[in-house]
């Protein structure tokens, strides 16, 4: 299979600047931006993967800034694209749908037009129905699980475990759910809303498990979720502090990717960077999703549409390594 060409990150920016501005610009970006990826040239990736979040489809009329319809003709043209690669995998971030249990028997087919492996997030706006029935309408393993790919490992939460939408009310993870938000709002907690979930204790122990065995084996680690844990955000996790001070303590976490702010954001902690991918669905014609390629000290994510280009250095210490090093040390 053939693969496309990459465009530069300043020629998808110049799309949407005045002539003038772009001129201005063109002499900044040949000293920053595009002085980064020539330190990388000529080094081929080991692999790459596609990245899609928040199609969000449903048979309704547009609201403010979300074109529901418009999400199939999006999916088409970034299947076209994603199909010119040798991708690995895609990971589909999360709300496939935005509402309607007969809305995935019109979208998965466009979705399944994907070559090759492809794996599911759960969003909030997927749950017509409770967990098990979307699990097993996307043909999903669990709601939460892992894989790994020539020494990454992609770590996948559910960031809907505890919620008011994914569990039948009065279930134990309902009651959980219901005093987590009630304890959130209480003290006034930005993402205390309810299209917001958390990650339960099981899962967070099973979270703990996977980072601790891909440290021993010296992997790196990519964690995926729907929600944004960081930084503080009216969209993250309630529980989202519990997550970050889980995937620190691993000392092998690269990034940690997620959708559901459909604006997107960017930050870094700890030596983790959090990246809020944008969503598919917003503006009538304009277009978001990514091919990251993967490098042993990078990610390097091509943005297309409104999703920006960014280049993801490795600098996290695993633990494991750490731990020889002080014990050669002494």
């Amino acid at each position: 299979m053939s693969i496309k060409p990459r465009k530069s990150g300043a020629a998808q920016k110049f799309m949407y600047m005045s002539a003038s501005v772009a001129l201005g610009l063109s002499l900044f970006a040949s000293t920053s931006a595009s002085a980064e990826r020539n330190e990388y040239t000529n080094k081929k990736p080991s692999f790459e993967f596609g990245l899609i979040t928040d199609i969000q489809y449903c048979d309704c009329d547009e609201a403010g800034v979300r074109y529901y319809r418009n999400s199939i003709s999006k999916l088409q043209e970034a299947t076209a694209e994603l199909n010119q690669h040798d991708l690995k995998f895609t990971v589909q971030m999360g709300d496939m749908i935005d509402r309607n249990l007969d809305s995935f028997n019109t979208i998965l087919p466009y979705f399944n037009k994907i070559e090759g492996p492809k794996y599911n997030v759960l969003g909030n706006h997927d749950f017509a129905v409770p967990t098990d029935q979307v699990i097993d309408i996307l043909d999903m393993k669990n709601q939460y699980y892992d894989f790994a790919e020539k020494g990454w490992r992609f770590v996948v939460l559910d960031t809907n475990d505890l919620s008011l939408y994914a569990n039948e009310p009065g279930s134990a993870k309902y009651q959980q759910a219901e005093k987590m938000y009630n304890q959130l709002k209480a003290s006034g907690a930005k993402n205390a809303q309810t299209w917001n979930g958390g990650v339960s204790s099981e899962q967070m122990t099973w979270l703990h498990n996977v980072l601790k065995k891909s440290a021993k084996k010296n992997e790196k680690v990519v964690v995926i979720g729907h929600h944004p844990v960081y930084p503080a955000n009216e969209h993250n996790a309630w529980n989202d502090a519990d997550i970050t001070r889980e995937l620190e303590s691993a000392g092998n976490v690269v990034a940690y990717f997620n959708g559901h702010n459909h604006a997107g954001n960017y930050n870094e902690k700890n030596g983790i960077k959090y990246v809020t991918f944008q969503g598919m669905l917003d503006t009538p014609d304009t277009n978001a999703y990514s091919v990251i390629q993967v490098f042993k000290d990078r990610l390097e994510i091509d943005g297309f549409g409104r999703e920006p280009d960014r280049i993801i250095k490795v600098n996290t210490i695993h633990k494991h390594d750490q731990e020889q090093n002080e014990h050669a040390e002494h």
